[in-house]
């Protein structure tokens, strides 16, 4: 099926997208800014809540205003504070169920006065629920229910009509932004916390993965005895495929390493090395890593002395190796 062609847009159209797209982004960066001077004392009564409970923290809302609940439910979750989302549609049919009196619950909608969220408002104030309420309107009837009510009016819509949601969306969003960081700073969430809630992402790959995760172990390490011939430690570096041999000694305590480039220095000054033991030639004190260390610190000390292999040492004795390549098929690097 053949492709349309692009449509191309006219200078003077061009002109005022751009115009329009800055205004949109300026617009809402106010309206945004403007929420700094509305963290007071009900913010922290709000926040006070959400650390308080029990169970979790329900938010709700519908159309655009359920689309930033969504996304607010996801940070809260992800920061510490356990959350799901409920639409308020789905709510009124069953979804309330879900809600109960050891939970908080956050209701979204810029009037304040949606329906399907004001249908809902008796049961959960029935049940005992604590809620907040984000609204554009201090008088609505949502604002007047909610134990708290945080404002999120904002003074015009980024829409050139005004009407569609984007800077009261925006001013939302920060706002929830601002609770769930707050709850974060205070319960003293820190960067192994968020990692192990994203443990697919690559802070949590660098947070969470260990040597021992990665490393070479068993026969997949390189290693010849201390009274070895440069050709046997050849022939290991062959068979292992990781670039060097550890050299070791009777009780498999790491003596050396011998890497492809100490063979290349080696062959360069003394031509045949077929007569040469390994023990003469080796490096000593070789660099190691512990198996219980991050591989993001086995990743850092790669880069800084320019290496691509690594012994991994337990009590002097080698326990595994680590190659640049594998820290990279884990995604560490």
């Amino acid at each position: 099926m053949e492709r349309a062609a692009p449509v191309q847009t006219r200078p003077k159209a061009r002109d005022s997208a751009q115009r329009l797209a800055r205004q949109v982004i300026a617009i809402e960066a106010q309206a945004v800014a403007a929420l700094a001077d509305r963290i007071d004392d009900n913010f922290m009564r709000a926040v006070d809540l959400l650390l308080g409970c029990r169970g979790r923290v329900v938010v709700s809302g519908i159309g655009k205003s359920g689309h930033i609940a969504r996304k607010i439910a996801a940070t809260f979750a992800s920061t510490g504070t356990p959350a799901l989302f409920v639409h308020a549609a789905e709510a009124a049919h069953g979804d309330l169920g879900m809600v109960t009196r050891d939970d908080v619950f956050v209701a979204l909608s810029y009037s304040g006065e949606s329906a399907e969220l004001l249908t809902v408002v008796p049961i959960v104030k029935r049940e005992g629920t604590p809620m907040i309420a984000m609204t554009g309107r201090a008088d609505s009837s949502l604002a007047r229910h909610a134990d708290v009510h945080l404002d999120c009016r904002v003074d015009k819509e980024a829409c050139p009509l005004n009407l569609a949601p984007t800077s009261s969306t925006a001013a939302m969003l920060a706002l929830g932004d601002a609770l769930a960081i707050a709850c974060l700073d205070e319960r003293g969430f820190g960067p192994e916390d968020f990692a192990r809630s994203h443990p697919g992402g690559a802070l949590g790959r660098k947070l969470l993965t260990r040597v021992a995760d990665i490393m070479r172990t068993g026969d997949a390490v390189p290693s010849v005895p201390i009274d070895a011939s440069v050709m046997d430690a050849v022939h290991e570096i062959t068979r292992k495929k990781i670039g060097m041999t550890a050299i070791v000694d009777g009780e498999g305590r790491v003596a050396g390493i011998f890497t492809e480039g100490d063979l290349r220095r080696l062959l360069e000054h003394a031509g045949d090395v077929r007569p040469l033991r390994i023990a003469d030639v080796m490096t000593r004190n070789p660099l190691t890593v512990r198996a219980g260390q991050l591989a993001a610190e086995a990743a850092e000390l790669l880069d800084r002395t320019l290496r691509n292999q690594l012994l991994v040492v337990e009590d002097g004795k080698l326990v595994g190796a680590l190659h640049i390549h594998d820290l990279t098929a884990a995604k560490v690097l």
